[in-house]
């Protein structure tokens, strides 16, 4: 046999990972006493345990102690003692706790990859090579901004204490990418790992003993949904932190409304992967594997959803199965193994449950011709060809090791296409023109996107998505942002407003033919729906004049001119400052009549009602001014990429703004939502909304393009609702009593936008500006560009 014969013989042997160090380690722990709370391991209050099984065999590997809601009282308990001390530490001395755990899990790293294969059944490759190392590359990262804390945010504090739930895709990292900021940041934390994997947090639990971590600071406590519900309920808890199912997130979201608890969800996806017919298809093909095939495909931001240029389907779809005919599926501890089980027959089931309807709903399933082993819950992957974009598996989540293909023309179509989800949470984009793939990510709804490249992750640069992906973004600074408390100057709790007092008897002094106040919609002043008004009464409850009352019809058409409105969010920041400082030059010009006019319905002096009309002509100078300064970043991980955090707009926001300060309450709230290119569907004071009709005659000859900003009178608790509830509203911002804020958290859940409340409080509205409202108007979308050869 000669060398090219016996080149062609060769195959691939078994190359098995040692297991005998962590076979050592989970023989010789106690798992029935592995809750770890206030710095010491426990038994369960009721001694319940439940099984974890490896994935690859489905045998037991242990029998881990099963926390119930008295466990979660006690872990809250020790978290709540252990805050004051943590939080009032210096950012030095967090920072070397931070560096001692990284520290610690460098020295152990072997072991935690081995027992994450073991659990979870991914490749031991992936958890070697990837899932390990920026789980420490995280801790260290985050005992730099420990330090450089109190700089960076100067005067914020910690959230307090965090409740984090995590999923059993990535158990480690995603422990990393909550703890890590958390301890940075100053809070405490109770951890709930995911029932099918928690072998590795009770090994970080023990890295955090030997690593000096103060008692109470951090708490792990395995358990099912109890457990998880309790944590999310919990008074003592300052904030939930959820990865997870977008099903689950929506529940949570509703549990909390109301709360006052901070909240950031990162859920579920259905990215999409564009190859464009310049890119280089090869290396397109090697990045779709990691996209899609990735950890079986149980990743929240797979790319589960192949857009390719029609010129170039039929041969990138040719290498496509060719490269999948030779990924190998075994057992996860060999090093060669591609593709290893999923986590749970549950999930096996629900992966095939879903490739069976999507085939029933005219796709075409491929899958390479080899065998899987005969143990586990393995998936051979999986090709959906001829998917139209309604389809199950163009839709829904699989969470498993299926793409599916569809074409596109142009340009314009793929971004249709990517778009066509309720989801947002990562995109990739392969074309050799940087342009074109400059020009296309910007347009993609969603948080992450990859230039060339899938997957890419660091702990310097932000992760999260949009839509009913969720909100907030773990790593970078803005992940450091949702461990901190909101530093917004607080007003006085916002009463009920009674019911007003009979008009006083109209003498006749005005002839006007109609004092009802319109509605102003899409750049004109409109009837309401329903044709019907609601008086406006001064304090002594005489008739000032009508609003019309907006209906629910009257709010759909406010965000249909919103959504339709491209020129605001698409105009350069820079025009953008220039018409709301034009905005502030006309109301300037009309000070004395706004002044009269807040007197009227107020009862406030002229002197103070000419000071809020001012200071409200400040404010918009001040977010005129900030359009073109509140920027991104480019950060620089630890490879040859660039990444870029760029500012976008929220999208539509609807705001209900304040019956206190009427004019300078809203302004305050329209002011730095509109600066940040979002269009706003605006529901004014309910005892003054005359000042808001008033100031659409400013709007009307300042150049503010149509749609921009929509003005609905009405019953706030009824608007406030509908908003809630709207599905293409894609943020909400609301000043009123607390359980109208309450209730709109709940109703937000529909397509889980974006909600800031002031939770049954006013704010000191004269000091209520600088950048937390720009923040809150903004989402982060990171790009990542690679350079070089």
């Amino acid at each position: 046999m000669n060398i090219l014969e016996r080149y062609h013989a060769m195959d691939y042997a078994p190359a098995p990972e040692a297991r005998s160090e962590a076979d050592a380690w989970l023989a010789g722990r106690d798992f029935s006493k592995s809750l770890f709370i206030a710095g010491e391991w426990r038994a369960a209050a009721d001694e319940k345990t439940f099984d974890t099984e490896d994935p690859s065999s489905g045998k037991l590997l242990a029998k881990v102690s099963d926390a119930s809601a008295a466990d979660i009282e006690t872990a809250v308990a020790a978290a709540r003692k252990a805050l004051p001390k943590w939080s009032a530490a210096s950012g030095y001395e967090r920072a070397k706790v931070l560096y001692a755990i990284g520290r610690a899990m460098q020295r152990h790293q072997r072991l935690f990859a081995v027992l994450e294969s073991l659990d979870n059944g991914k490749p031991i490759r992936e958890s070697r090579d990837i899932d390990v190392p920026l789980a420490i590359r995280h801790f260290i990262h985050h005992a730099g901004w420990a330090q450089s804390l109190d700089r960076e945010f100067p005067g914020r504090k910690p959230a307090g204490v965090v409740g984090q739930i995590i999923p059993w895709n990535f158990p480690l990292l995603m422990l990393a990418w909550k703890i890590a900021p958390a301890l940075a940041t100053g809070c405490t934390v109770v951890l709930k790992p995911a029932e099918f994997t928690p072998l590795t947090a009770i090994l970080f639990a023990e890295i955090c003993e030997r690593a000096g971590v103060p008692r109470g600071v951090v708490n792990i406590v395995q358990g099912g949904p109890e457990a998880g519900a309790a944590i999310v309920n919990h008074p003592g808890i300052d904030k939930i932190a959820f990865t997870g199912s977008s099903e689950v997130g929506k529940i949570i979201r509703k549990a909390t409304a109301g709360s006052g608890k901070k909240l950031s969800l990162e859920l579920g996806g259905k990215s999409a992967f564009i190859v464009f017919e310049d890119a280089d298809l090869d290396s397109a093909v090697e990045g779709l594997v990691d996209g899609i095939w990735f950890n079986q495909g149980q990743v929240c931001c797979a790319g589960s959803r192949l857009l390719v240029q029609e010129s170039v389907a039929d041969a990138f779809i040719a290498k496509v199965k060719t490269r999948m005919s030779r990924l190998r599926v075994g057992a996860p501890l060999d090093k060669n193994t591609d593709i290893g089980p999923l986590v749970d027959k549950t999930q096996l089931d629900r992966v095939r449950r879903l490739v069976e309807e999507g085939a029933k709903q005219g796709a075409v399933c491929w899958q390479p011709d080899q065998d899987v082993p005969e143990t586990g819950y393995y998936h051979l992957p999986t090709l959906a060809t001829g998917v139209a974009p309604a389809n199950i598996l163009a839709q829904e989540e699989v969470f498993g090791p299926v793409l599916a293909t569809m074409s596109f023309r142009n340009t314009e179509e793929a971004v249709e296409l990517a778009n066509n989800t309720r989801y947002g949470l990562a995109a990739s984009v392969w074309s050799e023109n940087v342009n074109l793939a400059l020009h296309v990510a910007p347009q993609l709804k969603a948080g992450v996107v990859w230039v060339n490249g899938t997957n890419m992750f660091d702990a310097a640069c932000g992760f999260g998505g949009y839509r009913e992906s969720g909100f907030g973004r773990e790593g970078g600074r803005e992940g450091l942002e949702e461990y901190l408390a909101s530093s917004e100057p607080h007003g006085p709790v916002i009463k009920p407003v009674s019911a007003p007092k009979a008009a006083a008897r109209d003498n006749g002094e005005s002839h006007a033919i109609d004092r009802t106040a319109k509605l102003f919609i899409g750049g004109k002043q409109v009837r309401p729906d329903g044709n019907y008004s609601i008086a406006v009464l001064t304090p002594k409850g005489k008739l000032v004049g009508e609003v019309g009352l907006g209906s629910r019809k009257d709010i759909r058409d406010a965000v249909s001119a919103a959504r339709a409105c491209k020129a605001w969010p698409e105009a350069t920041a820079y025009n953008r400052a220039q018409v709301l400082y034009y905005l502030a030059e006309n109301l300037s010009g009309r000070t004395e009549d706004f002044a009269a006019r807040i007197v009227e319905l107020t009862g406030a002096s002229h002197k103070v009602a000419k000071a809020e009309v001012e200071t409200s002509i400040e404010r918009l100078f001040y977010y005129a001014g900030m359009a073109d300064k509140f920027e991104g970043r480019v950060h620089q991980p630890p490879a040859r990429t660039v990444t870029l955090a760029l500012h976008e707009p929220v999208g539509v926001i609807g705001i209900v703004a304040p019956d206190e300060a009427p004019l300078l309450g809203l302004i305050s709230l329209l002011a730095p939502a509109l600066a940040m290119g979002n269009t706003v569907v605006l529901v004014p004071s309910t005892t003054a909304p005359l000042v808001a009709t008033d100031l659409y005659q400013v709007i009307e000859y300042s150049d503010v393009p149509a749609g921009a900003i929509n003005i609905v009178t009405g019953h706030t608790a009824e608007l406030a609702a509908v908003l809630a509830k709207h599905d293409d509203v894609d943020g909400l911002w609301i000043v009123a009593e607390a359980d109208i804020c309450a209730r709109a958290e709940a109703e937000s859940t529909g397509n889980l936008k974006r909600v800031w409340t002031g939770h049954g409080r006013s704010l000191d509205w004269p000091t209520a500006q600088g950048e937390a409202f720009l923040r809150r108007a903004t989402e982060v979308k990171n790009v990542w560009v690679p350079y070089g050869d």
